[in-house]
């Protein structure tokens, strides 16, 4: 897959999941866990299974702010339109100890999705600020070099990578910005916010 090729289709997922796991060490995120479901398929998966494997997940790492796809998915694949489903349906199962599955009950005080513009869109928006949906709005420019890295990471998707950013005369700008849109949780005293009110969380540790 790419071009020239990085890998051969039946080398694919194997291949798919290093890169992931390369990006997410060079983020600095230390736990990366990948489910069995077939890619493009995840809408046909068993819901009681995914639910149990996602269940087990926010058991066990006990997340305050879960991250997902809008319920179109971004960009309607069909992948992110059902992950979207399953994460919400989680979330709610692994508050209920009425749900089997491993570990304690726990309730995640806050769930953000990916906005209604783009991400490859966002700095190109006259008045971002005041675009309903966008809740959270982060400059990340200083750390743009390592956000550049992780996306070269993903090698056998360079191309669409390139198209959508690094082809673009104005790629520095669309690098540095990153903004989520809250699905629920508590209301923010403003919007959008530039950091996330962690303080809510730090009290009640």
């Amino acid at each position: 897959m790419g071009e020239p090729p990085v890998c051969t289709r039946d080398e694919l997922p194997a291949t798919r999941e290093r890169e992931l796991r390369t990006a997410a060490e060079i983020l600095g995120i230390q736990e990366v866990s990948v489910l069995d479901y077939q890619d493009k398929a995840l809408a046909e998966a068993a819901p009681e299974l995914v639910r149990a494997d996602l269940v087990a997940l926010l058991r066990a790492f006990r997340p305050h702010i879960v991250i997902t796809f809008d319920p179109n998915g971004l960009n309607q694949h069909p992948d992110h339109v059902a992950i979207s489903r399953f994460t919400s349906d989680a979330i709610a199962a692994a508050a209920d100890a009425r749900w089997p599955s491993n570990g304690q009950p726990h309730s995640v005080d806050r769930l953000l999705w990916t906005p209604p513009v783009p991400p490859w869109e966002l700095a190109r928006q006259a008045d971002l600020a005041r675009s309903p949906g966008i809740d959270f709005l982060f400059d990340i420019a200083r750390w743009r070099d390592r956000k550049v890295a992780a996306l070269r990471a993903h090698r056998t998707q360079h191309l669409a990578i390139n198209r959508l950013w690094f082809d673009q005369k104005d790629v520095k700008s669309l690098l540095s910005f990153e903004a989520y849109r809250q699905a629920w949780g508590p209301t923010l005293p403003e919007v959008p916010m530039s950091q996330l009110p962690l303080t809510e969380y730090e009290s009640s540790e």
